[in-house]
């Protein structure tokens, strides 16, 4: 099991994920349809060609879902009990497709629960950054963890 428990987070420690993701435009398309999202900036090519971005851009929740997933293999995997929310979600440059996304997370904060003795509350930043280096989106996520498990 590669997540960490609660009491391994570290308040400002970095990961750098080694997951890279080329986003398609079978992505954006298919999670657009799933979502019910008939945005034009999403599904027309020929509406965006007269738009400043000049071509469709990714579904937002897609990056968002793409920026919180990469994130898991090495922090939460088999150790979340939930996630209890998403704060401060940002996108500051646009998603295309043909983009190559890659994340970094930091931990920002963590405590005890008051409720759960047996778990504990840390706060991520997650940053995805395209094949330039811009920074594409970022956001807070609050997830309910696992404490080790007494021997």
């Amino acid at each position: 099991m590669p997540g960490l428990y609660y009491e391994e987070f570290e308040i400002g420690r970095i990961f750098d994920h080694s997951t890279t993701r080329t986003v398609t435009e079978t992505d954006n398309l298919l999670f657009s349809a799933l979502t019910h999202n008939p945005a034009k900036l999403h599904i027309d090519e020929h509406f965006m060609q007269s738009h400043e971005f000049g071509q469709r851009i990714v579904n937002s929740a897609f990056t968002l879902g793409l920026m919180s997933g990469v994130s898991v293999e090495d922090t939460t995997l088999g150790t979340t009990i939930g996630n209890l929310g998403w704060n401060s979600v940002r996108f500051p440059r646009p998603v295309f497709h043909g983009d190559t996304l890659h994340v970094r997370t930091t931990v920002i904060a963590k405590r005890e629960s008051t409720s759960r003795p047996n778990a504990g509350i840390v706060t991520f930043t997650h940053e995805a950054f395209n094949q330039r280096d811009e920074l594409v989106g970022t956001c807070e996520r609050v997830a309910l963890m696992l404490k080790k498990p007494v021997q």
